[in-house]
């Protein structure tokens, strides 16, 4: 067992981390920009480094200071977190050359997942399905005209290294083809340092489902069942849920499988996911990418399995012993979570947490201090368990009321409305929910 760790991150993941190293006995080490330095993060590590300025591109996405920071306090191990550089295959790299673990997959393993083109190969070799689409990096408008001829329309272009919607294009007709591959080739380049991108046939309004995987890369992989995350806005999840109303036993197990086999083929250490479109009227799913970290939205995983993924995940890559197997996964009733973002930046002038059975707060908010305006928008997440879907929507709908954050303007009222909504309680909709239900 390692006994400190750097935690190379911010906000609720950098609080979430900490919270379980105090469980396991290991002293905590992070960092923060002069922008955090009051932060909750700050707060509760046994010793915190100053990594530079406000901006994540002198600070956060520095390698060479974290492995520094590391290095300097004493650290046998380096947490990604989520987000900055947690999938970063050089950053992963550097870590283990500078003598420390990496609390995540191999450096090979982060690259190959990245490369959404390499991605799907793999996972075709394992029986998952994938979306019709070209075998590997279109760059000419003629390569583009013969992809969409053969696929139909409308089609999508993603980048092949990317990700949260940037290099992502959707193209309903052949006059939108050259002047969407470029926009598309574009921001690959300028958000991945990576123009590369491939075609899709486009999925319309499918559910986004993913599997919740922890393994110790000697061949012990455990399934945590599945999350929808299919209230979305511009791809950026708003709402996720345990089980899906979208996946059947057999389609199941069929993700299982192919999920179990890549992932002990690839000797995957620690937590990963991998994420599946469901058309559900067609009985029909496809693979779309895997997430090669812990995902923000893993505490509906936890409430549903009892596991410990953040004490899992550290175990798996420090140790190559996690408390649980594949046959211990025992999973119970229905969680749902819904991130509370900030629409302003500002000071927490005041703060009411709710409480009560089956309910749970991440967050690194506390009354005064202040959410910078320079980080992503999450300041929050609300989690609630029950024994069944109807019942966690209560207690969701309950809490949300009890949510008090005052000093900045956030999306709770939103929440609110999406939860309450008729289609959302039916458990049938899809990635366009917010657009055709909401209105916006």
């Amino acid at each position: 067992m390692i006994k400190k760790l750097l935690i190379a991150n911010r906000g609720e993941i950098a609080v979430r981390i900490i919270r379980a190293c105090k469980e396991m006995g290991i002293e905590t080490a992070t960092v923060y920009s002069t922008a955090d330095k009051d932060s909750l993060h700050v707060k509760m590590a046994d010793c915190a480094v100053c990594i530079g300025p406000p901006p994540s591109a002198k600070s956060y996405l520095v390698k060479e200071n974290l492995i520094e920071a590391a290095i300097k306090t004493g650290c046998e191990a380096l947490h990604p977190g989520v987000g900055f550089l947690s999938e970063n295959a050089a950053f992963a790299r550097a870590v283990t050359e500078a003598g420390l673990v990496f609390i995540g997959p191999a450096s090979e393993v982060i690259a190959l997942l990245g490369d959404k083109v390499k991605a799907r190969e793999t996972a075709k070799r394992f029986g998952l399905p994938i979306t019709p689409g070209t075998e590997g990096a279109v760059s000419s408008v003629e390569e583009a005209r013969k992809a969409v001829e053969m696929l139909g329309l409308p089609v999508i272009i993603k980048a092949a290294a990317g990700g949260g919607g940037k290099g992502m294009r959707i193209v309903r007709a052949e006059s939108e083809i050259a002047s969407n591959l470029q926009i598309a080739i574009a921001e690959a380049q300028a958000n991945f340092a990576d123009g590369r991108v491939f075609i899709e046939r486009y999925v319309e309004n499918p559910r986004h489902v993913e599997l919740q995987i922890l393994s110790d890369g000697v061949g012990n992989v455990a399934v945590l069942g599945e999350r929808d995350c299919s209230v979305q806005r511009n791809h950026q999840k708003l709402i996720e849920e345990s089980p899906s109303t979208a996946v059947n036993d057999e389609m199941r197990r069929v993700m299982k499988e192919g999920a179990v086999g890549m992932f002990r083929e690839l000797h995957y250490t620690g937590a990963g996911t991998i994420e599946f479109l469901v058309e559900a009227e067609r009985n029909q799913f496809y693979f779309m990418e895997v997430n090669a970290r812990v995902q923000v939205e893993h505490p509906v995983s936890e409430l549903v399995s009892g596991v410990d993924i953040i004490r899992e995940q550290i175990l798996a890559c420090t140790s190559a012993a996690m408390d649980i197997t594949a046959d211990t996964i025992r999973l119970n009733g229905a969680a749902i979570e819904c991130r509370i973002n900030a629409l302003s930046p500002g000071k927490i002038s005041a703060l009411e947490v709710p409480g009560g059975p089956g309910v749970r707060f991440d967050s690194f908010l506390y009354t005064g201090c202040m959410v910078p305006p320079y980080y992503d928008s999450l300041v929050a997440k609300l989690i609630v368990h029950s024994p069944t879907r109807e019942r966690a929507i209560e207690r969701m709908n309950r809490a949300l009321g009890e949510l008090c954050i005052e000093g900045i303007v956030t999306n709770r009222d939103e929440q609110m409305n999406i939860i309450n909504h008729p289609v959302f309680r039916s458990g049938k909709f899809g990635t366009s929910f917010i657009e055709e239900e909401m209105g916006r």
